[in-house]
């Protein structure tokens, strides 16, 4: 009897501990969604959140937390120290915005203009981002009040240019990478998320192993001679290699790539040549995207690319050279640390909620922390599922329901505890 009376004693503790941090949760929400609507009306551009930078050291600073600023440029990276030895956990969210002018109804909408590569544009939170800060300003507010039932370290990172550095800067997960942000104390595993527009609020989705493309810019360089556009025998149509060489890098992808195993994209977005219409140029320059999930995937198209490239133009009677920019890897779920916390998200969202995705081409620069330590990343859900019409992220029309943040803060929590004290 004496025994099980302990295990009455335990199991009601527990449960009280529980019910305790689900009420910390349900709390926060009001603050979320203010957090939330403020960032979205302040965007900052990649390299450049020095304000948002500055709110959230602020309320971190406000938790009690050992707070930097300053890393990778404007990353704030937060501790919070359980009463209890154990490993290191971070979790991570991105705080830039994007070059976009905002073309909704909402009564928070972004009036924030800029110039951007010599363009003026508006700013906007087009991808999620201020809805990222904002879960994990609560999930540390939440974690910060139970240093008691927390066995290790949480480190909260909040990282800048997630959408890429401004040309000839350094940024995003690389450079705090490369400044120490997985170390002092060293990292054991990393967890991070992406709300998204399409998926239903109080949906999470995920994914073992590839979940996210590597991403790569190309560069194709094609030089011809310029002539008279009424004589093109009298020179080298650069133009017309560029065509030869578009239509050519798709065979690689409906013809070489073994898209049964995993898919891959080949883009090109953009050419310039020439300058008027009946000249026809000495060159051109395209320029365009790589999307791969699978690294020996990745090794045999930009092969087979540099191949083609410069064998069709020299077919046609020109040069032709290309060259690759690493903007991404493979966003990588480790296999055993998602077996691991699986059982986390389903307890935060209902086992029916947490659903089973294929792996999107777009990229993710938080691989960069996959490939120092074992990562998950995940999608949760951002749509009203009564909405007639939804927008993709990156476009003016952008929108996420406030409500399907507070799962985000969960899930989190959930998560982060299970993993330190299991």
């Amino acid at each position: 009897m004496k025994n099980l009376s302990f295990l009455i004693l335990i199991f009601a503790f527990s449960l009280s501990a529980q019910n305790s941090i689900e009420q910390d949760i349900t709390n926060i929400e009001e603050k979320l969604i203010d957090w939330r609507h403020h960032f979205h009306q302040n965007p900052e551009l990649s390299n450049r959140e020095f304000k948002t930078a500055e709110k959230i050291a602020e309320h971190l600073k406000s938790l009690g937390l050992e707070v930097e600023t300053g890393i990778a440029k404007t990353g704030v990276v937060a501790l919070l120290k359980g009463n209890q030895p154990g490993k290191v956990v971070a979790l991570r969210a991105d705080i830039d915005a994007l070059p976009v002018t905002e073309r909704n109804d909402l009564p928070f909408k972004s009036e924030v203009r800029t110039t951007f590569l010599n363009t003026e544009t508006g700013v906007m939170h087009a991808c999620g981002h201020d809805t990222h800060i904002s879960i994990l300003m609560a999930t540390a507010e939440v974690l910060s009040k139970h240093k008691d039932k927390i066995k290790g370290t949480i480190k909260f990172i909040f990282q800048p240019a997630e959408e890429g550095p401004p040309p000839g800067e350094e940024g995003g997960a690389k450079l705090m990478i490369k400044e120490g942000v997985l170390d002092n104390p060293k990292v054991d595993a990393i967890f991070g998320l992406h709300i998204n527009s399409q998926t239903p609020v109080g949906t999470i989705k995920y994914k073992t192993g590839g979940i996210m493309a590597s991403v790569e810019r190309f560069v194709i360089n094609v030089k011809g001679k310029q002539t008279h556009g009424s004589q093109p025998w009298s020179g080298v149509d650069p133009i017309l290699i560029s065509a030869k060489i578009i239509d050519g890098l798709q065979t690689i992808i409906s013809r070489e790539a073994k898209l049964t195993d995993e898919a891959a994209v080949i883009t090109v977005g953009k050419i310039t040549a020439g300058t008027r219409f009946n000249i026809i140029p000495e060159s051109t320059e395209m320029i365009g995207t790589v999307r791969t999930l699978d690294p020996k995937m990745r090794t045999m198209i930009e092969t087979r690319m540099k191949e083609m490239v410069e064998t069709l133009a020299k077919a046609y009677g020109g040069e032709a050279t290309i060259t690759f920019q690493n903007n991404t890897s493979i966003t990588f779920n480790d296999p055993d640390l998602t077996a691991q916390v699986l059982p986390s998200l389903q307890a935060a969202a209902g086992e029916e909620n947490v659903q089973l995705m294929k792996a999107t081409t777009g990229g993710e620069d938080f691989s960069y922390f996959q490939e120092v330590v074992p990562g998950v990343y995940f999608f949760l859900g951002g749509m009203t599922p009564s909405a007639t019409e939804v927008y993709p992220h990156h476009t003016p029309d952008f929108k996420i329901d406030d409500s399907g943040m507070l799962l985000g803060v969960k899930a989190f929590t959930q998560l982060t505890l299970d993993y330190l004290n299991n």
